[in-house]
């Protein structure tokens, strides 16, 4: 999956095998061909995998879409 992260500060993209994100209801993981979703996230840890290595980034609130194997989040970090 492609990873897109915007934030106030900087911007990057990446490829992971997972994403774990806060959720404003609950958090929850994203895996290759996740149905499209959209949803606000609040204050907790961006977690990625990929490679068999862990990334994380700490957010105080943003917003994910997901579709087509793409994850585009932007965050308030």
């Amino acid at each position: 999956m492609i990873v897109n992260v915007y934030t106030p500060e900087y911007s990057r993209s990446f490829e992971a095998d997972a994403v774990f994100l806060p959720g404003s209801s609950a958090p929850f993981e994203v895996l290759p061909a996740h149905a499209p979703l959209i949803s606000t996230l609040e204050a907790g840890t961006l977690r990625w995998r990929s490679g068999g290595k862990e990334e994380t980034l700490a957010i105080r609130s943003g917003a994910v879409r997901i579709q087509n194997d793409t994850i585009e989040i932007c965050a308030e970090v």
